[in-house]
């Protein structure tokens, strides 16, 4: 297995930079179970004097006995090995005291279980934060995979805790432009990876799991399908921690899976009101699990009544397309059936799909470097009652737009799926008189050598094919 360090530059430059801050620092690192936070908090601390402690569910004189032997192995107090009934203001005063002149960092992951067993332990280490912490040489990490109980015990105006930060990071997931970082040295294609990301999303540890050199298939037989198989309740575990009614949620992001994106359409097939649903939603939103999405052009996307509703999480995505809805032949012991359906469906219902939001991150990467015509300013998907577009680029100032297509086929792109995008693009509004109007086409499998001369002739048109 692939334990590499990946990408994460981003977050490991803030926390240096919170490191030699000459003042004391205070960082709350939040987000869901598997995407790396815990890797990232012991790549930081190496080499660094750190004292690490993993908080649990179990009762708080279990964690402050469990603290206590991570401080003395931390500090080597002779004090702290006998069998005394310390408080938590006791131990840390130790931290506070142990060579003060030196800068040190003390991380407490999993924070929110402290305040799971203890309502008040938010406030009880406000004052720690005061008392002991906010005017030593000390940098503090608070971490925590709930991220619903993280927020409201450190992040809320109503925490205790509100203000006392000095920076914040919400881990997200790999993006798929440095997903092959993960597979160096196995000599991976484009279009395989793209597989891989398609079920794994970018989630390091599923990433993890799937990187042993097996096919995709192999792979989803053998930990996605396996009643053993390490993501087989996956979202189970996820959502079983964060909310109470795990079967509204399941309900909710099955109904979206299958293609039902409109808020009316979900409430209509799930016999329940609009009104009723809204806060299922923003609690999927709030989790980075589903996102409400409008076209492109829209101005103000809270009021548009174009919102739709996609999954965000590629594995989720496809463990409901695929896994929850046969779980039954699973249990069973009938997955042949099961990898049927995935092997006939896998690549129309699901590799596309995630093929365009592998497009539009090249598109922004491209961005970047200067590659395109012009510069974006916004760039997303697009539709109307009619048409769909699968990315639309533009830049409001100069009033150009770029219109892409991503095709993930056997067969090579021709004139005709150029010549349609063309037609597509008179149905968008925005600016229609004035603007400028170029083409990129996204394919699998190239295109004709007639498409490859269309660019010359034109200079509106390019074309990106799989490596």
């Amino acid at each position: 297995m692939n334990k590499r360090f990946v990408n994460r530059t981003r977050e490991l430059a803030f926390l240096e930079d919170e490191f030699n801050k000459n003042s004391s620092s205070f960082v709350v690192i939040y987000g869901r179970r598997r995407i790396g936070k815990t890797a990232l908090i012991k790549k930081f601390i190496q080499q660094k004097p750190a004292l690490y402690f993993l908080a649990s569910e179990e009762m708080e004189s279990q964690n402050i006995t469990e603290f206590k032997e991570r401080m003395a192995e931390f500090t080597g107090s002779s004090l702290l090995k006998k069998d005394f009934n310390f408080t938590w203001d006791d131990l840390f005063e130790v931290f506070k005291d142990y060579k003060k002149k030196e800068r040190k960092i003390l991380v407490i992951d999993e924070f929110q279980y402290l305040g799971k067993v203890n309502k008040a332990f938010a406030s009880v280490f406000q004052r720690i934060w005061e008392t002991y912490l906010e005017n030593g040489n000390i940098m503090v990490i608070l971490c925590g995979s709930l991220i619903r109980m993280m927020e409201s015990q450190t992040l809320n105006y109503s925490s205790p805790l509100y203000g006392r930060r000095t920076g914040q990071i919400k881990m997200k997931q790999i993006d798929f432009l440095t997903y092959k970082d993960f597979f160096e040295g196995k000599d991976k294609k484009e279009k395989e990876l793209i597989e891989f990301y398609a079920v794994t999303g970018g989630v390091p540890k599923y990433i993890e799991v799937f990187n042993k050199g097996d096919t995709v298939f192999k792979a989803i037989e053998k930990y996605v399908l396996n009643k053993q198989g390490f993501l087989y309740e996956e979202p189970i575990f996820l959502l079983e921690k964060e909310v109470g009614e795990i079967g509204s949620y399941f309900s909710i992001i099955k109904t979206i899976a299958h293609g039902n994106r409109k808020l009316g359409k979900i409430a209509s097939l799930l016999g329940v009101a609009q009104s009723n649903l809204t806060r299922y939603l923003q609690t999927l939103i709030d989790l980075d699990l589903i996102r409400r999405m409008v076209p492109v052009t829209e101005s103000v996307s809270s009021t548009s009544k174009q919102g739709l509703y996609y999954i965000t999480d590629n594995f989720i995505e496809f463990w409901f397309k695929f896994v929850y809805p046969f779980r039954s032949y699973i249990e069973m012991d009938d997955t042949g059936f099961v990898m049927d359906k995935i092997r006939r469906n896998f690549i129309d219902n699901h590799v596309s799909f995630v093929f365009e939001d592998v497009c539009l991150q090249k598109m922004w990467q491209m961005n970047k470097a200067g590659e395109l015509p012009f510069k974006l300013t916004q760039a997303g998907r697009w539709w109307d009652k009619h048409t769909e577009i699968d990315i639309v680029g533009l830049n409001e100032d100069t009033k150009e737009m770029i219109l892409g297509e991503c095709k993930y086929t056997n067969a090579k792109v021709d004139f005709d799926i150029f010549y349609q995008l063309v037609r597509k693009g008179e149905s968008i509004p925005w600016n229609k008189e004035s603007r400028k109007e170029y083409y990129i086409l996204f394919s699998k499998s190239g295109f004709t050598p007639r498409l490859v001369e269309l660019v010359e002739e034109r200079g509106d048109l390019k074309l990106i094919s799989l490596s």
